[in-house]
């Protein structure tokens, strides 16, 4: 399964969203309003949960600077990647999108299909006003 946000035009140069999404502590800000946990567990790891759902840890797997970062799953019975895509618009300008992949069974990907897309949304248009 495969989902992409929208692609949102970020007011800072492709390098700083980047410095900004590898300090996983970041995540904290962007992420949507019915978040009941949020924890940084080590310098590339954090654990989140959204009211009503389990909880996830993501993991810092990739940074290819200034344009990639990929957050896994670290731990738990499912394999996704969170993979944030920068490319540079202006030297004071750039575009983000959020990218969320995952090997599922069909019916596990019915049902979180509409929440991770409203999750990852709700991540890449939280960006620009966060950093």
């Amino acid at each position: 399964m495969n989902l992409e946000s929208p692609k949102i035009s970020v007011n800072k140069s492709s390098q700083e969203v980047f410095d900004f999404l590898s300090d996983v502590k970041n995540f904290e800000s962007l992420m949507p309003e019915n978040i009941s946990k949020f924890e940084v567990l080590e310098n590339d790891k954090f654990l989140f949960a959204l009211k009503g759902m389990p909880e996830i840890i993501l993991k810092k797997k990739e940074a290819i600077a200034p344009n990639k970062i990929v957050l896994g799953a670290a731990g738990g019975k499912l394999d996704f990647s969170l993979i944030g895509n920068i490319a540079e618009i202006s030297e004071t300008s750039s575009e983000v999108q959020l990218e969320f992949t995952g090997d599922f069974n069909p019916m596990m990907a019915m049902m979180i299909k509409g929440p991770i897309s409203k999750f990852i949304e709700t991540l890449a248009t939280s960006i620009p006003n966060a950093i």
